[in-house]
């Protein structure tokens, strides 16, 4: 694997996201279990960025590369050796840091009266005390959106 080959990989990782507005493959077309609560309350969190390794590899490959260039061949093998650590500690922090999601802690209670937490990332539904919602579980992963608003069915009348 070339260190551009591993780059484009960390870029990649970045893209995961855990937003709910944004469903899984897997989780189209697939029957899900919905529960009706309440929000008790909502607050921002921070949900830490991932370390998979791929950013310290594609960083310790690149700083391997980038300091057996320097001088000769005694030379570039200590700087190559150091760049690599050096390397691998930077990819594996900015890797980190590009997982990094601002996200929700949203309490809930049901209508049996039990209480729930959930964490999701930043969607665009904004949640506040006393709204009603509904948590959709699919697949053991629960999200939470806005209760869709019920409209009573029409009486048919005999005539």
């Amino acid at each position: 694997m070339t260190s551009l080959t591993l780059a484009a990989a960390v870029a990649l990782s970045a893209c995961s996201t855990t937003s709910p507005d944004v469903v899984q493959r897997g989780d189209a077309q697939r029957m899900s279990q919905i529960m009706d609560a309440t929000v008790l309350s909502s607050r921002p969190v921070t949900v830490d960025g991932s370390q998979s390794g791929v950013g310290g590899v594609a960083g310790g490959v690149t700083g391997a590369i980038a300091g057996s260039s320097v001088g000769g061949r005694r030379e570039g093998a200590v700087v190559g050796v150091i760049g690599a650590v050096a390397g691998a500690v930077i990819g594996n922090a900015i890797e980190r840091s590009a997982t990094k999601e601002d996200a929700l802690e949203i309490i809930v209670q049901l209508r049996n009266g039990e209480r729930r937490a959930i964490i999701q990332a930043k969607g665009a539904e904004a949640f506040n005390s006393g709204d009603p919602v509904v948590l959709v579980t699919t697949g053991g992963k629960t999200r939470v959106t806005r209760a869709p608003a019920v409209v009573p069915a029409a009486r048919a009348t005999n005539g």
